[in-house]
């Protein structure tokens, strides 16, 4: 693949903001090749090595990405039910472009660069990516920037992808057992671990705020630093996708599904939210003389979000698993509550300074494709002010054991949700008919492919008995 040249001052792949920076580090680096990503409806990373003639090609005049990444399923199944692509299309190739400054080195492929790319022209109207650059350009023209940082909680195994098979997916064995939330023996155990973690993310930069064990056996929780909207979501989805690579590469196993088991409580993905003001780079969201140093603009951005989430829910529950996660006392909302520092509500107040106002968006689990969950909060936030909307009452206490208003309910299953989202003027109207129409259908095809199969309780619960 080429070797880094000895010599010159070498570029920081973080210091590449232009396609002729772009040209430079991999000139500098010798490469013949470099690794080149998008991420498809599901957040999962599609990419392949490129040669240098044609990257470099290609962050000119863009290239060509067989389509059909937009129009299959995690397994690689393709929907039967969505008129962008498919069988009576041929799956032509998709215009792709890539985002110069996208550029990371990759630590353990001795120098190799990766950059993200992004589907363009057409396929731009049902792209992951540019919807939620599309939505950071309506808080823009609304006079704000955005500001994100997400959390992330997944579960380690002692396992590989051959042994989890061997298994059936049963009886699999966690890196570490019991519950031992914020364990310093845990993660001075596995130290080893946790600094490859921390190293990797830095070298990355998907860097860490935090990083520690949460309750169940082999869950930790990370927590990534704060950036501009589209950054973070960038950042939140390599994390995802090298944390897997990580993983196996020290023969474990990591799962960022929303709950792997019912003995355990299911992974959430937060986002943290706030906004400043384009003008003076202050908050929009702090006002020192209101209540829980809450502004205006704040609360219609919470009252956005409590009405209109049930109607995105879909975007940020993207799964049949999300819905066992959004159940009462498992760290997840059931509703769309709001509260300041309450953990059992959907919106989490973080009342503070002019630096640390901001919403955390709980509803998100951890499967959630980081590009769409700040989608789904943004639309809504957004929607909110527009309207100017108040939100509900405060929660203050339990929010599992109190009652809600019919529209703070949450959709409780993925088809539900896919007929609500389907259904929003709000969502089409920020999003567009395409966008809209095709994810619904990907997410109705979840369902019905979920329908096909037997699962372990029904055999338990019927088959001698019933």
């Amino acid at each position: 693949m080429g070797s880094i040249k000895s010599g010159s001052k070498q570029m920081n792949p973080r210091q590449v903001k232009s396609i002729k920076d772009a040209k430079q580090i991999v000139e500098q680096r010798d490469l013949t090749h470099v690794k080149v990503g998008l991420f498809d409806n599901d957040g999962v990373m599609r990419g392949k090595y490129m040669s240098r003639e044609k990257f470099f090609s290609s962050l000119d005049n863009g290239f060509a990405f067989c389509d059909v990444v937009l129009g299959w399923d995690v397994k690689d199944q393709l929907y039967d039910n969505v008129t962008y692509t498919g069988w009576h299309t041929g799956y032509p190739d998709a215009p792709v472009r890539i985002i110069a400054d996208s550029c990371r080195e990759i630590p353990f492929e001795n120098g190799m660069l990766l950059f993200i790319a992004e589907f363009s022209e057409q396929a731009e109207a049902i792209c992951p990516r540019a919807m939620l650059r599309k939505v950071i350009k309506k808080a823009s023209d609304m006079g704000f920037d955005v500001s994100a940082a997400f959390e992330y909680e997944f579960f380690m195994f002692d396992e590989t992808p051959d042994s989890i098979r061997e298994k059936n997916f049963t009886n699999l064995k966690p890196m570490t057992p019991g519950w031992f939330g914020y364990s310093t023996i845990r993660n001075s155990t596995h130290a080893e671990l946790y600094h490859q973690i921390i190293d990797l993310s830095e070298q990355m930069d998907f860097p860490l705020e935090g990083l520690h064990t949460e309750t169940g056996p082999g869950v930790i929780e990370a927590a990534i630093t704060v950036d501009s909207a589209l950054n973070a979501a960038d950042k939140a989805a390599l994390f995802k996708t090298f944390m897997k690579v990580l993983a196996q590469r020290n023969d474990l196993m990591a799962t960022f599904m929303a709950k792997w088991s019912n003995k355990y409580p299911g992974q959430s993905g937060h986002i943290h939210i706030s906004l400043q003001h384009k003008k003076d780079s202050g908050s929009v969201f702090f006002d020192a003389s209101q209540k829980h140093n809450m502004s205006e603009i704040q609360r219609q951005f919470v009252a956005g979000q409590q009405r209109l989430i049930p109607q995105l829910l879909c975007l940020c529950a993207p799964t049949i698993n999300s819905y066992s996660r959004l159940v009462p006392g498992s760290w997840a909302p059931t509703d769309a509550t709001w509260g300041v520092e309450n953990r059992t509500t959907a919106l989490r107040v973080i009342a503070g300074s002019e630096k640390s106002q901001r919403v955390e968006n709980r509803i998100g689990s951890a499967d959630a494709n980081p590009y769409l969950a700040l989608t789904a909060a943004l639309v809504a936030g957004l929607h909110g002010i527009e309207q100017q909307w108040e939100p509900e009452a405060e929660v203050t206490g339990n929010a599992y054991q109190q009652k809600h208003s019919d529209p703070l309910a949450l959709p409780q299953t993925l088809w539900e949700a896919a007929q609500q989202f389907k259904a929003s003027d709000v969502a089409r109207s920020f999003l567009g008919n395409t966008f809209v129409d095709h994810f619904a259908a990907s997410r109705e095809w979840e369902e019905r492919e979920f329908r096909k199969h037997i699962t372990d309780w029904e055999l338990e619960r019927y088959f001698e008995i019933i």
